[in-house]
């Protein structure tokens, strides 16, 4: 084969390649739904247990936002620090009763679904039993609350109205179905799963379909080779 030919088989090579890995960047996706923080003085940290499950001590800050994001890795956190002196200022401690300050954030006009628009942030101080969950101290004071059937919580103060943690293109960002077990979660208030892993990266579909552009065009090199021959 001459000079010009392998170049030429090399930029049919090259472009394929190209196509396939943009094809994999094209279907990357996020997640629309509540995710689920703990505040310290250091920052938020990402929950590792759902709201249900969690009993935050006297003092504890938590944090609620909504957002699309691939997984636990990328999620946007609360942009309200976790200040429990400032949110729970004038609400005293009492016998028998804790105080936990929430940071409810419905994120902005970019993640919301689609003909809805997001109510700014706020902040409450809930003063539950001592037993309470977090998902007990949010529902004091957040109303209406929505879940799926899969105990997934949906909407916060009835905000989002519809939808419950739809999978969105990455691209577009139109909806393109229900959450499944690969989406992001904190075993808590998004998909169930048991955390997220970067979700990056290309999938293996996607290498899957490099390596096979790959190896037709070493077998092109080497039938023209052969045909020289």
């Amino acid at each position: 084969m001459s000079g010009r030919g392998r170049a030429t088989v090399l930029l049919v090579v090259l472009g394929a390649l190209l196509s396939v890995l943009g094809a994999g960047t094209a279907q990357a996706a996020g997640y629309r739904y509540w995710s689920f923080w703990e505040g310290s003085g250091s920052g938020w940290a990402y929950a590792t247990q759902g709201p249900s499950l969690v009993r935050p001590d006297d003092g504890s800050v938590q944090g609620f936002r909504f957002a699309v994001s691939a997984d636990s890795q990328d999620a946007a956190k609360p942009r309200r620090s976790p200040d429990f002196a400032k949110i729970c200022a004038d609400t005293p401690a009492e016998d028998g009763s804790k105080r936990v300050a929430l940071v409810i954030d419905p994120g902005n006009a970019a993640d919301a679904p689609q003909g809805e628009t997001p109510p700014p942030p706020r902040t409450a101080c809930a003063r539950v039993p001592k037993d309470a969950s977090s998902a007990e101290a949010l529902a004091s004071v957040a109303k209406p609350l929505r879940y799926g059937s899969d105990a997934l919580l949906c909407a916060i103060s009835g905000y989002p109205v519809a939808g419950c943690g739809e999978q969105v293109s990455g691209t577009t960002g139109t909806e393109s179905g229900r959450a499944t077990a690969s989406a992001p979660t904190s075993a808590s208030a998004s998909p169930s799963g048991s955390g997220g892993s970067g979700g990056g990266g290309p999938s293996a579909g996607v290498l899957f379909g490099v390596g096979a552009v790959l190896l037709l065009g070493i077998a092109a090199v080497a039938q023209a080779r052969r045909r020289r021959g």
